[in-house]
């Protein structure tokens, strides 16, 4: 039996649920963190001693890190087309997972709290403009891939689009100006058509 844990207005949460909607997996959801708390509770400090969320039981094995998680599912659930067993293709699908953890997150968190989370007259805009500019530089790398291919993961989607698939909707929601990307859009209205985009990702910012 899978239990995910973790409240969905979170961005590392929206990928694990929009990655069990893609494999059509049944499981028990357990909203955590924020506002619900339960994360400083000792039954759940025993199953993920970080407090944070998103947290995945599978019976008795329980797992957190968000993209260990989505590759975790991918593995034990999805097909070749999801989860390559080719190791090369599967390898440059990981890279975006990863890139976007260590590349993407910082600046866009200094965006989405200031943006989101933060009242207007408490906003530092000299800071959220700088991140914006930060993402820009980064998004050039995106669009370029994007250009050469239809998805991150390759010729066709898989879970190598999750991660960034699942930040990229408050990019696209907040109300910020963006530059004009044709390939980054392009590929973000694919995501939006997926019914599990749909129920795992796109929901209100807040």
């Amino acid at each position: 039996m899978l239990t995910i844990w973790g409240r969905e207005n979170s961005n590392n949460v929206r990928k694990v649920l929009w990655c069990a909607a893609e494999l059509d997996l049944n499981y028990t959801h357990i909203n955590a963190g924020g506002a619900f708390g339960k994360v400083n509770e000792e039954r759940y400090r025993s199953l993920n001693p970080n407090g944070l969320v998103p947290l995945l039981q599978d019976d008795d094995f329980t797992l957190w890190e968000s993209n260990a998680i989505v590759r975790y599912l991918a593995a034990k659930f999805g097909d070749a087309s999801f989860y390559p067993q080719d190791l090369q293709a599967r390898a440059s699908a990981e890279k975006w997972m990863d890139w976007t953890t260590s590349t993407l997150v910082a600046p866009f968190s200094i965006v989405f709290w200031g943006l989101v989370r933060t009242p207007p007259e408490q906003r530092d805009m000299d800071k959220i403009t700088a991140a914006i500019a930060t993402l820009e530089k980064h998004f050039d790398i995106v669009e370029q891939t994007l250009e050469r291919q239809p998805y991150l993961s390759g010729e066709s989607f898989g879970f190598g689009d999750i991660p960034l698939g699942s930040f990229i909707y408050a990019w696209f929601e907040m109300p910020i100006a963006r530059r004009p990307r044709p390939n980054l859009e392009r590929w973000y209205q694919q995501l939006r058509a997926r019914p599990a985009y749909q129920r795992g990702v796109m929901s209100e910012l807040t």
